[in-house]
């Protein structure tokens, strides 16, 4: 089974890196931008055409709103962007809103906080490739057609590349993301250009069409609701702030100064671009729809369902730089894979987080191990599977899963920032330097004000978003809640249980005695080796044990053993029903109800063999045995192990599997600056 499952693992994640090389993993500045900040960054490709599906619900006249709302999102970016770079400084352990909120506001806050963000990571993953689909369908109509298939495709191709380690996928995930920023940059700069320089006329494919308003005439109350839910939909943008400041082990030291940099850096590009394609999208005339095939007029006549309805990133680059051309389909296919590989924002937050709570006893402790490459493995699978359950349930419809995202990142903007007002309170009731205090001030109010600021915006983002499908994901983070809690309760009862106390208890006295039985099926050379080893333990009672399921079988079992002149009794069960277990199990508990304070030590002669078909062969009455003796208190199990040549063949196997190394892994003779240096005066002499 370990050839069968090595090499495949070797071939899709690489060889397993010692623990010693973990720092060769560490991301600079520049590899650690795409990495972290894909998310964000990729979020202007759907972010704005959000903000003008909920405005066409009033018509295109709501569309002059657009840069207003726009303007929000940016002073909203800047608040949390600034208050983040208070976090990194104060908290560069890798806990981030987590930590912040559990050290100054208690474990229940901080739970919360990483329901949400846990929550978030998925959804995360799950829009995020989703929209990749759509974008990329345009293009190839195949993908539109099998859009479930080809997001679980790409997932799993994603999945193996995390695995690979945090430094490899950041290399591969660096050039898309840099082509589509500069791509944006230059989408930009032209349409500017062309406007107003040459004062040309661009026009968007859906100029020419015309929106049918669900709700003609909004006023008052109903259209500042419109307003905010079209906010909150644009609030998407900043979805992925947060994974910085949960990474900043990942990064290279200053750790805490190169994360507050790599957050400035993100913040300022992704509000350049976003207001850019917003401003961009009036000026091209682009039109949008929440129903495209009834809303979305053409003369007057809806478009009908064969009209695929294309993102606003998409028909502002075709406005500016023409159907077809280079730029045009070099910004598409960028865009379509950086929206992909927006989902590595949480493939590097999720499994660090889950580290830390499986660290604090809230998660199952096998996702605080590290693979083979040294990334959370456990993690990412886990990661994975709960995105790809999301989309398929969802049908891969960014429309759709959008409405739930968002909730969980402002849940956890408003903890963390209140807990790091809380935290400068701490500081500041101490400190009497007046340069630090006044370092500490300012902070605080840059972390109140962003308190503030998110804390209203999940107001409003649940009244907006809360029937459209924000339920889904406070259910989401409840679940997770209360499955944490019950994990640390189990973890938390089981050290209880199992902590030693300080004076004599009746797990440190020794047994009365020790009985021991030998497990029997037939007298072959497995059984002989566990009779000797028996017979080395020197228990106080010693038996041999078999079940008859077999009259003529036992019978010559009997004969032989007393032909070879064994010297330990053997002592026959019946079985009148051919079970093999239960008597066993009985007869065990029956010795320990005789005598509660001797211990029974059942000894199991077993075959070691070495190919994984010949497992299902062997030993399952063994394994059956061992599982029900697990849970019978008194009584020890030893399992005598007789390897079989296969065994020896399979351990010939994987020391060859050791010792090979791929072609040019390894560095034969010495390197050119490695070579000796001939002695001085040598050079022109012959032998």
């Amino acid at each position: 089974m370990s050839k069968l499952t090595d090499v495949p693992k070797r071939i899709l994640i690489g060889r397993a890196l010692r623990s010693d090389r973990l720092g060769e993993t560490l991301l600079p500045k520049r590899i650690a931008l795409p990495v972290f900040a894909s998310d964000p960054l990729s979020s202007v490709a759907y972010a704005p055409g959000e903000v003008l599906l909920v405005l066409s619900i009033a018509g295109v006249s709501a569309y002059h709103f657009s840069p207003w709302i726009a303007l929000a999102v940016v002073v909203l970016m800047f608040t949390v962007v600034a208050s983040y770079r208070q976090n990194v400084h104060a908290y560069p352990s890798g806990g981030g809103d987590y930590e912040v909120a559990t050290t100054n506001l208690g474990a229940k806050a901080g739970l919360t906080v990483a329901s949400a963000l846990l929550v978030d990571y998925v959804l995360t993953v799950a829009v995020s490739i989703a929209s990749g689909i759509e974008n990329l369908g345009s293009a190839v109509p195949f993908v539109v057609e099998h859009k479930v298939l080809c997001a679980v495709a790409v997932i799993v191709l994603l999945t193996l590349m995390n695995l690979r380690g945090v430094k490899e996928s950041g290399k591969l995930f660096a050039i898309p993301t840099y082509v589509f920023v500069g791509g944006v940059f230059v989408m930009i700069a032209w349409g500017a250009f062309r406007g107003l320089v040459l004062n040309d006329t661009m026009q968007a494919p859906t100029a020419q069409y015309t929106i049918k308003a669900e709700h003609q005439g909004l006023a008052g109350f109903a259209l500042v609701f419109l307003m905010l839910r079209a906010f909150s939909s644009g609030c998407a943008a900043l979805t992925g702030v947060e994974a910085i400041s949960n990474g900043v082990p990942a990064f290279r030291k200053p750790k805490s100064k190169n994360a507050a940099t790599t957050l400035a850096a993100m913040g300022l590009l992704a509000v350049t671009m976003f207001c850019g394609i917003i401003v961009l999208a009036l000026t091209t005339k682009v039109r949008m729809a929440e129903n495209p095939a009834t809303d979305l007029l053409k003369h007057g006549i809806g478009v009908g369902s064969g009209y695929v309805q294309n993102p606003v990133i998409t028909q502002v680059a075709e406005a500016v730089f023409g159907k077809g051309s280079f730029l045009f389909v070099v910004l598409a296919t960028a865009t379509a894979l950086v929206l992909f590989l927006a989902a590595n924002t949480a493939y590097n937050g999720f499994p660090v987080l889950g580290s830390i709570l499986a660290q604090d006893r809230y998660l199952p402790r096998q996702l605080h191990t590290r693979g083979d490459r040294l990334a959370f493995s456990n993690g990412i699978v886990l990661l994975a599977g709960a995105a790809t359950f999301l989309v398929v349930i969802y049908g891969a419809d960014s429309t759709r899963l959008i409405q739930l995202y968002i909730v969980g990142v402002f849940v956890s903007f408003t903890l963390s920032q209140t807990g790091m007002v809380r935290h400068w309170n701490r500081h500041l009731a101490v400190e009497k330097d007046v340069a630090k205090r006044r370092h500490m001030m300012r902070s605080r109010a840059i972390n109140a004000f962003g308190a503030f600021f998110t804390g209203l915006v999940l107001v409003v983002v649940l009244v907006t978003k809360f029937t459209h499908g924000a339920w889904v994901a406070l259910l989401g983070m409840c679940i997770f809640y209360a499955t944490m809690t019950a994990i640390r309760k189990h973890y938390d009862g089981v050290a209880a249980e199992l902590a030693a106390p300080e004076g004599p208890s009746d797990d440190s006295l020794r047994p009365s005695r020790v009985h021991s039985v030998v497990l029997i099926s037939k007298i072959h050379r497995p059984a002989l080796r566990a009779l000797a080893y028996a017979r080395l333990m020197r228990s106080d009672t010693l038996e041999a044990l078999t079940v008859n399921v077999d009259a003529a079988e036992t019978k010559a079992l009997k004969e032989e053993w007393e032909r070879r002149g064994i010297d330990v009794p053997l002592k026959v069960l019946d079985s009148p029903y051919r079970e093999i277990t239960r008597p066993i199990i009985e007869y065990v508990k029956g010795l320990r109800k005789e005598s509660p304070r001797d211990a029974v030590s059942v000894i199991i002669p077993e075959y070691v063999v070495g190919r994984w078909y010949e497992h299902l062969l062997h030993n399952q009455s063994a394994l059956r045995l061992k599982g029900r003796l697990l849970f019978t208190p008194g009584v020890m199990v030893t399992s005598v192990p007789y390897q079989l040549q296969s065994s020896e063949a399979a351990k010939v196997r994987a020391r060859k599997r050791q010792e090979w190394n791929a072609p040019g892994s390894v560095r034969r003779g010495p390197a050119q600056g490695d070579r000796p240096k001939e002695p001085s005066g040598t050079s022109g002499e012959k032998s």
